[in-house]
């Protein structure tokens, strides 16, 4: 940006020092000779009195204002990519730009927008903002790189000024102070990062990055224990075949920008002062795209959608929730409306979000699994052994004895893949027990509980099927003495399990017929 006084002369002596911060210059009384025969003042007061006067008002920002914050400017995160922070700022010129927008803080914002790209556009500004903060940088918003490691900034003379002899014909002959980057500082107003023809390095290589996709697909509980090959579909951008990414018509070449005279920069007024900004048209570079050269493909963005597939591998182990990266297979960048000549694309990345369905027979923890087996109460009480679903099919497990409802048993390496894990370790399947309590119970299912609680000595339990039998007066049989001393419990299961009858009149006892046939009788 070049700072132009309203009416500054033609002629004028550079000051000694720039001071940032608003001053008014001041003037001295000036004494004439004493000797009678001169009439006209001294050399050094005739130098005084012709240029004091052209001295103007410098307004310039007060060295307590620090430079702003470019990433809230510019509403990017730190992290953000030179892309989001291109699209931003164009966002931010667009709207606030003097030509289209007349609102009374519209100058203010556009100008802010121009110094906040102007230090993320460029990567040592970047890097000194990150590291420095707004250290780095003067009261003006120019670039200061020894400012951060107390040093005292650059050369005002160097880079593409190479001095200011010859303007307005007497040129700076003081020169200005070590502590402004004169280059920088207009370079700051102007837009940096992307320099007008003639400036910039003509070689210097554009990387244009594309969008990410983001796609959801769906797999089973036992795909996601062994790992699925699926297929996505997705449409991304491609580059344009018809202009291979140039966004031209065959033959046809960006012409000079007629917006800024291919200068990469337009000059604005500003606050009484011109000031050079970047270009819209063109973004800085001074060339643009003539009017109908653009590729009838793709309208000019070198970019076109179309569908495709891609097969992803999704490893065993995966949960619920997981994204998977596919590197270079998102959107291909819009090369064609890069603003420089020499522009180099790359694809953007395929993030594939992975949903797992449940499984009626297994319940997940990170990489163990859960199984909930149900026993019967028999089984419960006396132990045994059952069949329990796997990953690799069923296994037999034993049952401890006693085993109650939450009982857990442990089935080491037979759970999911950790995926983390570089020996391919799996957790672990746990089987957690569930006694079938039956709600209902035969006649003789509750004499035996019955039974077996008094047996077990347990007074608690509800007794119906043996205080019936005692109310009714039911006996054993005694029509045998083997029987005769039997207690009332063993002569009740003997008589509902049918192991004793009555043996029938007339019949010899089984005891008495081996004695005849011992003694030799009969």
């Amino acid at each position: 940006m070049s700072l132009i006084a309203p009416a500054l002369p033609f002629k004028a002596v550079a000051p000694a020092r720039i001071i940032s911060g608003s001053f008014q210059c001041q003037r001295r009384n000036i004494s004439q000779s004493s000797r009678p025969n001169l009439n006209r003042p001294s050399i050094k007061a005739q130098t005084q009195k012709q240029h004091a006067p052209r001295i103007r008002l410098f307004h310039a920002t007060t060295p307590s204002q620090a430079v702003a914050n470019p990433y809230t400017t510019l509403g990017v995160s730190k992290n953000a990519s030179a892309s989001e922070i291109k699209k931003a700022y164009y966002g931010l010129a667009k709207k606030y730009h003097p030509d289209t927008n007349k609102d009374a803080g519209a100058k203010d914002k556009f100008a802010a927008a121009q110094s906040a790209y102007e230090i993320l556009s460029d990567e040592s500004k970047k890097k000194a903002f990150d590291s420095y903060g707004s250290a780095a940088f003067d009261a003006n918003g120019g670039f200061n790189p020894g400012a951060g490691a107390g040093g005292a900034g650059g050369d005002p003379f160097g880079g593409g000024f190479g001095g200011f002899g010859g303007f307005g014909g007497g040129g700076f002959q003081g020169g200005f102070s070590q502590d402004i980057n004169m280059e920088d500082l207009f370079s700051a107003f102007g837009g940096g990062g992307r320099r007008g023809r003639g400036r910039g390095n003509p070689f210097e290589e554009e990387i244009v990055v594309g969008e990410n996709i983001e796609v959801q697909t769906s797999i089973s509980f036992m795909d996601a224990a062994k790992g699925v090959t699926k297929e996505i579909y997705i449409t991304p951008m491609v580059e344009c075949k018809t202009c291979t990414g140039s966004g031209l018509k065959k033959g046809a070449k960006k012409a000079e920008c007629k917006s800024c005279s291919g200068s990469g920069q337009r000059v604005t007024s500003m606050g009484g002062f011109h000031m050079r900004v970047t270009c819209s048209s063109c973004g800085g570079s001074g060339m643009a795209v003539p009017r109908g050269s653009s590729c009838g493909t793709c309208g000019g963005d070198g970019a076109v959608k179309e569908r495709r597939t891609v097969t992803v591998d999704i490893p065993g182990g995966v949960e619920d929730g997981m994204r998977l990266r596919v590197t270079n297979e998102g959107d291909a960048p819009l090369t064609g409306q890069a603003s420089g000549s020499n522009v180099r694309g790359t694809k953007g990345d395929l993030y594939v979000l992975i949903r797992v369905a449940s499984d009626p027979k297994f319940k997940r923890a990170g990489s163990d699994i859960l199984h909930t087996a149900t026993i019967p109460l028999t089984t419960a009480v006396l132990g045994g052994e059952i069949k329990v679903p796997t990953l690799d099919g069923e296994v037999m497990v034993k049952v401890p004895t006693g085993s109650g409802t939450g009982d857990r048993v442990t089935l080491s390496g037979m759970g999911m893949k950790v995926l983390s894990s570089r020996r391919n370790a799996k957790g672990d399947l746990k089987v957690e027990f569930k006694v079938n309590m039956p709600k209902y119970l035969s006649q003789n299912q509750r004499t035996i509980l019955e039974m077996l609680a008094d047996e077990m000595g347990d007074k608690t339990a509800k007794r119906m099927i043996v205080n019936k039998m005692r109310d009714d007066g039911e006996k054993p049989s005694a029509t045998s003495d083997d029987h005769t001393n039997e207690g009332f419990l063993k002569s009740a299961w003997h008589n509902l399990t049918g192991q004793h009858k009555e043996t029938p009149q007339g019949e010899p006892k089984n005891g008495e017929e081996k004695k005849k046939k011992s003694s030799g009788s009969g």
